[in-house]
């Protein structure tokens, strides 16, 4: 049995999700459909989340709705018209869904938020169910509310309570049948729908894959495969056909966007497969993600993701090191502040903190800085707003001495400035810190001195 997730740009129209349909119908053991909310049908499209989020923001001020409601109906009327069914009762179930949202009682705006948002792929779930069945498959469709999926947290950054995977265990499957689960979202001990973090339909299809066991875990994008480095900034990469879970963890965390690095936690557990492939290009092998035992290591680095979303925040203070209780002191300010750092790379005299700009406001790190210069009251404090990481991955950088030296050696011919260097304890990765402007021709040199 294989748990099969697919992605936005893979359900967009009529026309990708016969493809989809097509994908599943080729391999009976596709057995647990996991699926996003309709993506961009072309550049300047909207997604359909983004049309469900304006919809909360009129719905919050009282707004008419009418019109928004109009909007995303039709976009899921327009996918299931494609196959050219009488859809009568199918309007009228998704225009009952979109108009019950901005009726029902919610705690707050958050759980406002996140119910609209979910409901992009609830409703793009049930209508694939719907087609599917038309067409004469054995399919219906599941909530994860049927699954036992609970969560706690945030409304809008929920995290899947453990008893969900023994609720989970008692879900009946039969043999033929194929179920489409909506992903991105569950419902908290209260009933109420809450959204998982960023790549919300990847972390559901990994859950699935913790929960069912199945023998391989396929992730369907619009990529054929991932590659060694941004196509925005190698021309034609090299594709990796092969990865561990380490390494897609390392290099997702620093830019790689097929899959996000907390996305495949539950499938890490189990020693599961993981195969992402092209929804337009099916029979093309993609790239699999598999445990360290199960790869050889014959070049020294497998990828070099980059990403700009940093800050950093360099202190210098003549003996820092030698004060007691240093670290804790910072630490104390920055929980004050609600705010997580990324890296902290110390000297004697100098510490940098390193934050991830996407997840605090500019006046949370205001407050902190003044709080910081009033307490611990370091000579020099300079703010770096344009800060990047690159991350050079590789199992092979164990047995290859001169990595680093290989790694570096690029960067100072060509005079490219790095403010921080740091090697994983793993040794499987190298961690650079440089200005945001000079991150792509950085990439470019260490692509060109490996590939």
């Amino acid at each position: 049995m294989k748990v099969v997730k697919f992605g936005g740009s893979s359900l967009a129209n009529g026309a990708q999700i016969q493809k989809v349909i097509n994908i599943m119908q080729a391999d009976s053991t596709r057995q647990i459909m996991v699926v996003s909310a309709p993506g961009k049908r072309f550049t300047d499209d909207v997604k359909v989340t983004d049309l469900l989020l304006e919809y909360a923001e009129v719905t919050i001020v009282g707004g008419n709705n009418s019109e928004i409601i109009e909007k995303i109906s039709k976009r899921y009327l327009e996918i299931a018209n494609f196959f050219e069914f009488d859809t009568t009762d199918l309007k009228l179930f998704v225009l009952d869904k979109l108009k019950t949202l901005s009726h029902q009682h919610y705690p707050n705006f958050e759980y406002l938020t996140a119910a609209f948002a979910g409901h992009g792929e609830y409703l793009n779930a049930y209508v694939i169910a719907y087609i599917m069945q038309k067409l004469g498959m054995n399919a219906r469709f599941v909530s994860p509310k049927e699954l036992g999926m609970i969560t706690n947290g945030a409304p809008q950054s929920a995290v899947l309570d453990e008893i969900s995977y023994r609720q989970m265990a008692w879900f009946n499957l039969a043999e033929d049948e194929i179920i489409v689960v909506p992903g991105f979202f569950a419902y908290d001990e209260a009933g109420y729908m809450t959204t998982f973090k960023r790549g919300g339909s990847d972390i559901t299809g990994a859950i699935l894959a913790h929960g069912f066991k199945p023998a391989m875990y396929e992730n369907f994008t619009d990529v054929s495969s991932i590659f060694a480095a941004s196509p925005k900034i190698i021309n034609n990469p090299a594709p990796i056909y092969k990865m561990t879970y380490r390494e897609m963890r390392e290099l997702a965390y620093a830019g790689f966007a097929v899959l996000s690095d907390e996305a495949i936690v539950p499938v890490i557990r189990d020693g599961i497969p993981i195969n992402v492939k092209n929804t337009n290009e099916p029979d093309a092998p993609g790239t699999l993600i598999v445990p360290e035992s199960e790869k050889e290591t014959n070049l020294p680095v497998t990828g070099i993701a980059s990403d700009t979303r940093f800050a950093a925040l360099y202190l210098h203070r003549y003996l820092l090191n030698s004060e007691t209780g240093i670290t804790l002191k910072l630490l104390k300010i920055l929980y004050r502040h609600q705010i997580s750092y990324e890296h902290m790379p110390t000297g004697i005299d100098d510490i940098s903190i390193i934050f991830d700009k996407s997840l605090t406001t500019p006046a949370q790190f205001e407050a902190m800085q003044a709080d910081i210069a009033r307490e611990i009251k370091p000579d020099i404090m300079e703010w770096i707003d344009d800060y990047a990481l690159i991350m050079v991955v590789g199992e092979g950088m164990i047995n290859h001495p001169t990595a680093i030296t290989d790694i570096l050696d690029p960067l100072t011919k060509n005079k490219i400035d790095l403010h921080m260097i740091n090697q994983g304890a793993s040794r499987i990765s190298v961690m650079l810190g440089l200005p945001a402007s000079e991150v792509e021709r950085a990439v470019q040199e260490i692509y060109a001195n490996f590939f």
